[in-house]
């Protein structure tokens, strides 16, 4: 498959009223770059093409023009399983993601394998100045260091990411609602000890309590600690 090919194939799967959707609830990406492709679709596709010859000249074509195309890309990427080729492709690709719902679609499978080999990559992305590079890797600490790879330094590495952007703060908000789901005696004194801003700190706890995984216990001490409420 060709450029034209793949793009003409996302028109073709091109649902006007999930691109409407889409426009709403992504609001960073250019609205004339929604083609409006389902998910699922995007992903039939992107395991057509990571076989194809075709593979290489599109992940080397950056940047693309449409949304759809980058949700390709990402789900492309996300198939590779040589763990050196696919970071290769991830930080080519990185500098061009502009939204939340490219970046947390990036899921490689060949870091699940070798998550060792990821914590340098995940080190220097956490501190570069691009919004959706951090949040990238605040979501494979999430992903690949929650479990049995824990350590409190990781955490470390999330509460010390303090920024002014919405979309990373968000995630950093994600990832200490999920630790204190999995890790709990290790995360609550982050929430304790007001290691966060305000924002990150209080959304951290509102994402816990909707969490089935949070205790009800836990949830009602989670609530007596948020911040502009006078603790009893």
């Amino acid at each position: 498959m060709n450029r034209k090919e793949i793009t003409d194939e996302l028109f073709r799967m091109q649902d006007t009223g999930y691109a409407e959707l889409q426009v709403r609830t992504i609001p960073t990406a250019d609205p004339d770059s929604i083609i409006g492709v389902r998910t699922p679709q995007i992903r039939v596709l992107a395991k057509v093409l990571y076989k194809d010859e075709g593979r290489d000249e599109f992940l080397k074509s950056l940047p693309h023009r449409y949304f759809d195309e980058m949700q390709l890309h990402a789900f492309v990427i996300s198939l590779e399983k040589d763990f050196d080729k696919c970071v290769e492709e991830v930080e080519a690709f990185l500098p061009y993601v502009d939204n939340w719902a490219t970046c947390d679609q990036l899921s490689p499978k060949a870091f699940k394998k070798q998550p060792e080999r990821l914590l340098p990559y995940i080190r220097k992305w956490i501190k570069s100045d691009e919004t959706y590079t951090v949040r990238f890797a605040i979501g494979m600490l999430m992903e690949h260091f929650l479990g049995d790879n824990f350590l409190p330094e990781y955490a470390d590495m999330v509460a010390e990411a303090k920024s002014e952007e919405y979309y990373i703060n968000m995630m950093r908000a994600w990832y200490f609602a999920t630790a204190l789901a999995k890790q709990y005696d290790a995360i609550i004194p982050y929430v304790e000890k007001k290691l966060l801003d305000d924002w990150t700190h209080n959304k951290t706890i509102q994402k816990s309590i909707e969490s089935y995984r949070i205790t009800d216990e836990q949830k009602q001490y989670l609530r007596s600690l948020k911040t502009g409420r006078r603790n009893k």
